[in-house]
């Protein structure tokens, strides 16, 4: 029972639409994947009958077993691909496509092999075999599928299916298992077709797969796994080819429900059948971990040429950024923060805005250009009407400075930030930025409430190790979630809190294109080392050179002021900041400051236990706090990485520590 409703929600996660859109390259590598295996397999079977039981010498046996052993199956490689966190990499992505189209060629290969061994005894059993195979594709595809279209169309947008449908459905499930064993074909084959005649996605594909895959995976499928332990008798006590080769070795479930099958024809005997699973238990429990050591989803995202904006010209030269949109709320902070930022007819935008939505009840992540967009199957995950009509109005409105263009990513929590980085080193971006996974809400009494979007906060930290330009973070506490008309007319104080390093050199290059904007004034607070005292030379002179460079060029504008503060310990940093912050003269809108890489430790000697997130560095954490108070929102700037300069290992397990209570 368990391994019907895998099967059957294997279907149901399956999408077909991938086989119109391969490509030769992949079609050729599915067919020979297939071929070349299913060649050898039988050679070699062929070359040792002689010395096999009556029943695995049969060439239908021998054509079955190397069928089966040459598929590399969907529903085997998606969950371990899932665990691997390599859906969303371009060996995940090749692989999945692969296993479809090798799974349409092993259906044909199981029926056909199904027929032969069925006219093994009566050669009228083949037909009778036929005509029931095609009574149950009729009736699945023809009745059953018309029937969810049904419950589609009766299911209001943006809801959920109804309960009793879904019981009715799972329920069906049982049924299909039963006629067809009883026709003679393979008991999986009914939940299968079953689950491939349900459209895929929400609602009802979605609704299927949240509310029955943890009953199956964590309940049935290990009683599953069990039964087939009870007939083992244990008697005797290379780089991305290489990957995808062991992707493509994967077995499991599927295979392990058609060992069972053959000895319920007593293809095999109890020795044979324990070879066969351990085979595929040793394969895949060795192919699994190679697959961790040998390939890095991640690899392709240092780079070795610079891609941040102090790098990048002030004058006749495009910033192309990576928006990232989690939902609705975040939108109108973000436009808003673009249109702080100034573009220019010398210095124009291009906007590269990613809609993300968590991959649920199918299994394929799906990546869509809408500049390209021709599936109109696909159209149900196009960026929602709000967000677009909102980035739209914008771009119109600043007309030929901003180029606007919109995608859509649906992958699981886990690898979205592999399409968000793939997206920024494709469009060559010098800019990521991203909203961070709090948002405050205006209460009444003028308070803030702060509200936690789920899964975000991991993106963002993946997203901060591994992105291939610079970063950042938004976190908007209420100014910049006006209408953008309003906005434009209002008048903004930017503080930059300048703490040295590369990530605060970043964040003062970003700020001095915002003074561009005749609306917005700027101040600039300087942190440096009482004495001198921990001071890295180098980056004390790249520091120097920088901040020259900024109050050279903004000497004499009326609305940018620059001042330096002296301590001698974090408290005192900290203290510094409080002052600003509860001044008479405090009218900041927005704070700014990069994160973390460079900065002077005697900044912040005695914070490092403060800090609770990591991916806003100490002191942007902290005037992010409720304990810090006010309503100004805070941008944290993080520099480009170049390749070999990353977090590493124990920087990533830092950094995404604690991430999955968020």
């Amino acid at each position: 029972m368990g391994f019907m409703y895998f099967v059957f929600l294997s279907g149901v996660k399956m999408d077909f639409s991938v086989v119109a859109k391969t490509k030769k390259k992949q079609i050729a590598i599915s067919i020979l994947g297939v071929l070349v295996p299913i060649i050898m397999v039988t050679i070699v079977g062929l070359i040792f009958r002689k010395s096999m039981d009556k029943e695995l010498a049969k060439l239908s046996t021998i054509g079955g077993i190397a069928a089966t052993l040459a598929l590399p199956l969907f529903p085997v490689l998606y969950p371990i691909l899932k665990e691997l966190n390599l859906l969303s990499s371009d060996i995940g992505r090749l692989a999945l496509s692969i296993s479809v189209i090798s799974d349409v060629v092993g259906i044909t290969f199981m029926v056909v092999f199904e027929a032969t061994k069925q006219g093994e005894g009566k050669p009228i059993a083949m037909l009778w075999y036929v005509i029931s195979l095609v009574f149950i594709l009729a009736f699945t595809m023809l009745v059953v599928r018309k029937a969810m279209q049904k419950i589609i169309d009766h299911t209001p947008d943006g809801q959920s299916v109804d309960q009793a449908y879904v019981v009715g459905i799972l329920l069906l499930v049982m049924v299909m298992g039963f006629f067809t064993d009883m026709f003679g074909v393979a008991i999986a084959n009914g939940p299968f077709w079953l689950g491939l005649a349900i459209p895929d996605g929400p609602p009802l594909g979605s609704t299927l797969v949240e509310r029955s895959e943890t009953l199956v995976m964590e309940i049935l499928m290990p009683f599953s796994f069990a039964l087939i332990g009870l007939f083992i008798d244990v008697q005797v006590p290379f780089r991305d080819s290489a990957v995808l080769s062991l992707v493509m070795s994967l077995k499991g479930q599927v295979e392990l429900l058609l060992f069972t099958h053959w000895m319920d024809k007593k293809m095999v005997q109890i020795p044979g059948f324990t070879m066969l699973v351990l085979l595929i238990t040793i394969v895949t429990a060795l192919a699994t971990p190679l697959i961790s050591i040998l390939y890095d989803p991640t690899r392709p995202y240092m780079v070795h040429k610079r891609r941040t904006i102090q790098n990048t010209p002030t004058t006749d030269a495009e910033l192309r950024i990576v928006l990232v949109i989690y939902d609705e709320d975040s939108t109108a902070p973000l436009i808003n923060l673009l249109e702080v930022s100034n573009p220019t007819t010398s210095t124009p935008f291009s906007i590269f805005a990613i809609r993300l939505i968590e991959l649920v009840g199918r299994a394929s992540p799906v990546f869509i250009d809408h500049q390209k967009q021709e599936d109109e199957a696909e159209l149900k995950y196009a960026v929602s009407q709000n967000i677009h009509n909102a980035l739209k109005l914008y771009q119109e409105s600043k007309g030929d400075y901003v180029k606007l263009f919109n995608f859509t990513a649906i992958a699981p929590n886990k690898t979205m930030y592999q399409d968000i980085c793939e997206l920024a080193l494709l469009k060559r971006a010098t800019l990521m930025i991203l909203p961070f996974h709090k948002e405050c809400l205006d209460t009444l009494g003028g308070t803030l409430t702060e509200m936690v979007t789920s899964g975000i906060r991991s993106v963002n930290a993946n997203v901060i190790a591994h992105s291939p330009c610079s970063v950042a973070v938004l976190v908007d506490k209420g100014h910049l979630r006006h209408p953008l008309m309003a906005f434009r007319n209002s008048e903004l104080h930017f503080v930059v809190l300048f703490l040295g390093g590369a990530d605060a050199r970043e964040a003062l290059c970003f700020a001095d294109r915002m003074v561009g904007n005749p609306n917005v004034s700027l101040t600039v607070i300087r942190f440096l080392s009482y004495n001198f005292e921990g001071d890295n030379e180098m980056e004390k002179k790249m520091d120097d050179g920088v901040v020259t460079w900024f109050w050279v060029k903004n000497e004499r504008n009326d609305r940018v002021s620059y001042r330096e503060v002296v301590v001698k310990n974090g408290a005192e940093t900290v203290g510094a900041i409080r002052a600003l912050n509860y001044g008479e003269d405090n009218t900041c809108d927005v704070w700014i400051m990069g994160r973390k890489q460079g900065i002077n430790p005697v900044l912040l000697e005695g914070l490092s236990n403060w800090s609770e997130n990591e991916e806003l560095g100490i002191i942007g954490d902290f005037v992010s706090s409720d304990d810090f108070g006010g309503t100004a929102s805070v941008l944290v700037v993080q520099q480009q990485m170049l390749r070999g300069q990353g977090t590493g290992k124990a920087g990533m397990e830092k950094l995404t520590a604690g991430l999955n209570l968020c």
